[in-house]
């Protein structure tokens, strides 16, 4: 028996739509909505569709390892919470560097030093304490290295999972990404096993191509069984784009976890 929820991302999925309805039409299929950049969205509109937005992007600029970066990530976290309070969103979504309008890494940072270990933990800890403060979730996202995201330090989700553990603050957990894990690491079993007390979310799409489950090489039905035998109570997220139409992807998606 499951006890997690279904989620979907508005900016992957029935991309022929305006915005506000496209989060519509996946409230309206029943799915918990997901989406990234708040600043470029009217938020009050989008509060007025009445969807339950799960998590966004809990930053616009910034990284966890420069002086001017640090304080434009917290200044801009802040931001974030207060724009998270409009509609209502309780997980705010961060990475181990900032992302340009293509995903790509702005600061590369292929040798990460020990010193840069440990003022990114000293920085994910102040974000935590912020996230306490407010009563929000900050959830630090892995990404792929190879594929889509080269150069981004902390992608890895043994890099995130051993910030978020060393931490171990509630209002700081792993946004796990499978899609990625997959690229990067593989064996996403035992990694769910692993890194289960410090999930915030799951996220998921196929391998290759980023498109719903059943079109690539990850068995998700198993996914889904090994979430059912933890007993995981939190969000999986369709973060993937459709292959064909979006209401199949969604079909095929919680087919997956059903």
């Amino acid at each position: 028996m499951k006890n997690y929820r279904l989620a979907a991302s508005a900016e992957m999925l029935f991309l022929e739509l305006p915005f506000n309805e496209r989060v519509r039409t996946i409230h309206e299929r029943g799915f918990e909505v997901e989406i990234w950049s708040w600043n470029t969205k009217d938020l009050n509109s989008l509060a007025a569709v009445g969807a339950s937005i799960g998590s966004m992007t809990g930053y616009i600029e910034g990284d966890l390892l420069d002086e001017d970066g640090i304080e434009r990530l917290l200044q801009t976290a802040e931001q974030s919470i207060e724009a998270s309070k409009i509609i209502n969103c309780p997980r705010l979504n961060l990475h181990g560097t900032g992302l340009d309008s293509n995903g790509q890494a702005i600061k590369k940072k292929d040798v990460v030093t020990g010193r840069d270990w440990l003022k990114a933990r000293d920085t994910l800890a102040r974000l935590a304490d912020l996230g306490a403060k407010h009563n929000k979730v900050f959830m630090l996202e892995n990404l792929n290295l190879p594929v889509d995201h080269p150069g981004t330090p902390f992608a890895l989700a043994a890099d995130t999972l051993a910030l978020v553990e060393s931490i171990d603050n509630p209002h700081l957990r792993l946004n796990l990404d499978l899609y990625h894990a997959q690229i990067g690491e593989g064996n996403l079993v035992e990694l769910v096993r692993n890194a289960y007390g410090f999930i915030g979310e799951i996220q998921v799409a196929d391998v290759p191509g980023r498109c719903e489950p059943g079109t690539g090489e990850i068995n998700y039905s198993r996914i889904a069984d090994e979430l059912k035998l933890l007993g995981y109570s939190g969000v999986v997220g369709l973060e993937g784009w459709a292959s064909g139409d979006s209401n199949q992807a969604l079909d095929a998606f919680a087919a997956a976890f059903a």
